[in-house]
């Protein structure tokens, strides 16, 4: 397990305050292996938001501490560990991965610490095992495909091949292509997270009746299956659909390879807005690239913070005053329009993304229609609150 002390660098030695922290913030993420670029937007959004906040969370002072859980179940659960019983955290920010999040969600939550997830959002929390002491300020992971899929019907796909990791975010993003699409499926796979050679796959759609792929591939994975789908010349052949394959931690990589292939979700970093356009000029002044949704939700998990801590005047010991002004969820979201169901998943709006180049030479996502307004996850009325 490796604990990255400096990672409270940008919320509190930089800024001059005091070692003993109000507010003590514990984050674990995926830092190590292809995932790492994940895991690292999600502490560098996390880290600006606290920068723009002074080094504060709710006016108090606060600390950071940053745990890699290397995309190792019982690494995070020593990391959830120590943590809530070694750093006495007020907070636990995590994670990058469902499998990661359900290694750590009974140890945090348990002890009645609030888990705040910046990516992750597994089905299996959302409906009958909710929590009162876990929140997310990503997506429930169904939804993302369930946009994809309503983008295949509307387009008239009639025949779709799915590929995916064979993990929880992996049959929760199946499961939810298939809400909206009513088309037939070509095939279906799921690959190890670990997964290095798609030439089999690839082989397979080759010779499938297949007009359209969903694809989610996250991370390495990504990279690696959309450079073999293109060299074996199928995106002439087939419209390539994905969540989480072509994105900010996967296109610097993929490049052209991706050009002209469609994803979903809730915010790119060309959003026209006030708020969006001036977070995404500071992260790439601050870092040196690109911001995708691992950051901004993050940075959002941030601002959840702030306005709860605010809310209660810094008293963090009334845990359900607590829980309440984080359901509340007062703050300005990156992506604009946020709330909480009552699973404490988000009700938010979706979009159609598409892969861009910009002016300067940055392959990004792109925003295009609006699918989705006010989306709520299917799972919410099973939670029992």
């Amino acid at each position: 397990m490796k604990k990255h002390a400096l990672g409270m660098a940008a919320g509190l030695v930089a800024l001059g305050q005091a070692a003993s922290a109000e507010v003590k913030v514990g984050m674990i993420v995926t830092l190590s292996g292809p995932p790492a670029a994940l895991g690292q937007q999600a502490v560098d959004g996390f880290q600006l938001a606290l920068k723009d906040l002074g080094g504060t969370l709710g006016g108090e002072p606060a600390e950071l501490i940053i745990e890699d859980d290397e995309l190792k179940p019982d690494v995070a659960l020593s990391a959830a560990n120590s943590l809530v019983d070694g750093e006495d955290v007020d907070f636990v920010v995590g994670t990058i991965f469902s499998n990661m999040l359900q290694a750590v969600f009974r140890p945090v939550t348990e002890s009645e610490t609030f888990l705040i997830s910046p990516n992750a959002g597994p089905s299996t929390f959302a409906g009958r095992n909710c929590s009162p002491y876990f929140f997310v300020t990503s997506y429930q992971n169904n939804q993302n495909a369930e946009v994809m899929g309503a983008y295949a019907q509307e387009a008239g796909f009639t025949n779709v091949f799915m590929i995916a990791p064979n993990y929880q975010a992996g049959r929760d993003n199946m499961e939810g292509f298939r809400m909206h699409y009513e088309g037939e499926i070509a095939d279906e796979i799921y690959v190890p997270l670990d997964h290095q050679d798609f030439s089999a796959e690839i082989a397979r759609i080759a010779t499938s009746d297949a007009d359209a792929v969903f694809a989610f591939t996250p991370g390495g994975l990504g990279v690696r299956f959309v450079r073999q789908f293109n060299d074996a010349g199928l995106s002439d052949r087939m419209q390539f659909m994905s969540v989480f394959t072509t994105d900010e931690t996967t296109l610097p990589a993929q490049q052209d390879a991706a050009e002209g292939f469609i994803a979903a979700g809730n915010w790119a970093p060309d959003m026209a807005t006030e708020r969006s356009m001036a977070f995404v000029e500071a992260f790439e002044a601050e870092y040196g690239y690109v911001p995708g949704g691992y950051a901004m939700q993050a940075y959002d998990a941030a601002l959840l913070i702030d306005s709860a801590v605010a809310a209660v005047g810094g008293d963090l010991s009334d845990k359900e005053a607590l829980g309440a002004a984080l359901e509340a969820a007062e703050f300005a979201s990156l992506r604009g329009d946020f709330s909480f169901n009552a699973n404490h998943y988000p009700v938010q709006d979706f979009y159609q993304l598409s892969v861009a180049q910009r002016e300067d030479g940055a392959w990004v996502t792109s925003m295009g229609d609006q699918v989705f307004d006010n989306y709520a996850d299917s799972f919410a009325g099973e939670c029992r609150m």
